[in-house]
């Protein structure tokens, strides 16, 4: 389980910090695939870092933590923000944004598979032994054991993409993130892309977090997803409930904006545009772009709570008529 804890976090420049996660709190459970939806900018991958503890200059924790629990070979665990990195690949790992871009062009992968896995774990097998491993898992996968003899730059976007999901996933790790993982990818290849993440998520029965502006991902993978806008959670809850009976304004406009098999009505987009972090307005930041925004929703920051069960939201017309 992933406990987020009132987390905000800013990225310190010359004009003084930028304030992109503000009070976020919410958990992630065992066993789920739970996705983070929003706007580019809206502080999704600063989360996605957050939690994977790549907290490094200028990114900067300013108030909260991160708690990653759970159990693993029969033993209870519990890391907090500054010792999650410490266990990565063992429990935690991470699938980055243009993750075909990380691996080493040339360096064969069999080399990158083997720096991947902890010394200590290196130690209780010859590295024939443990390449032998690697390979019997991509067979596992649907891969070619024989890719571990070739370079990065021999295969295609979407078999990189392949190779680093199952780099990411085989220490069997309690809990793994991806950051759109199938950005700069064809549809057909998408799809692949996304069977091969729910086929390891039953598989290894962990808890897979997909970052990803595309609603359509979300809709074929995740259980439960959020919603972010200008670095702040403003609506969460199962999937399914988000898209048949969205809460907040900003994802009814979200939700109605998609197209939809037979429907022919005119889809219209969000007005405006997301406010700047470096001055963002008082209140609800989504006010702006709120055809129902009321003076309180100028003057006074929403609380994200629990609105029904399971379902959680920041709006200050929750309780109104007019929503």
């Amino acid at each position: 389980m992933i406990k987020i804890d009132h987390l905000s976090t800013s990225y310190t420049t010359i004009d003084g910090p930028v304030h992109v996660i503000n009070d976020v709190d919410f958990e992630i459970f065992d066993n789920e695939i739970f996705g983070i939806a929003g706007e580019s900018g809206c502080g999704k991958t600063t989360l996605l870092k957050a939690l994977y503890d790549i907290i490094e200059f200028p990114l900067v924790v300013d108030s909260g933590k991160l708690i990653l629990s759970g159990q693993k070979e029969g033993k209870d665990f519990s890391y907090e923000t500054g010792e999650i990195r410490k266990n990565w690949w063992n429990n935690i790992s991470y699938v980055p944004q243009a993750a075909q871009s990380v691996l080493n062009p040339i360096v064969p992968l069999k080399n990158q598979f083997l720096d991947s896995i902890p010394k200590s774990d290196r130690k209780k097998e010859t590295k024939e032994q443990t390449l032998k491993r690697v390979g019997a898992y991509l067979e596992e996968l649907s891969l070619s054991s024989d890719l571990l003899k070739a370079y990065p730059f021999q295969l295609s976007g979407g078999m990189r993409q392949r190779v680093i999901i199952a780099l990411a996933t085989f220490m069997s790790p309690n809990v793994v993130l991806a950051d759109e993982p199938t950005t700069a990818l064809d549809v057909v290849v998408q799809r692949g892309i996304l069977m091969m993440l729910m086929r390891l998520q039953k598989q290894l029965k962990n808890t897979m977090v997909i970052v990803s502006h595309d609603m359509g991902v979300h809709y074929q993978v995740t259980d439960r997803m959020g919603i972010m806008y200008s670095g702040s959670m403003i609506e969460l809850g199962k999937t399914v409930d988000i898209f048949e009976k969205p809460i907040h304004p900003y994802t009814k406009m979200l939700v109605g904006a998609l197209p939809r098999v037979g429907d022919k009505s005119q889809k219209t987009g969000i007005p405006g545009r997301p406010p700047a972090l470096t001055n963002p307005p008082p209140g609800c930041r989504f006010a702006p772009r709120c055809p129902k925004a009321t003076n309180k929703c100028k003057e006074l920051v929403p609380k994200f709570r629990e609105v029904e069960q399971g379902r959680y939201a920041a709006c200050h017309l929750l309780n109104s008529e007019v929503v």
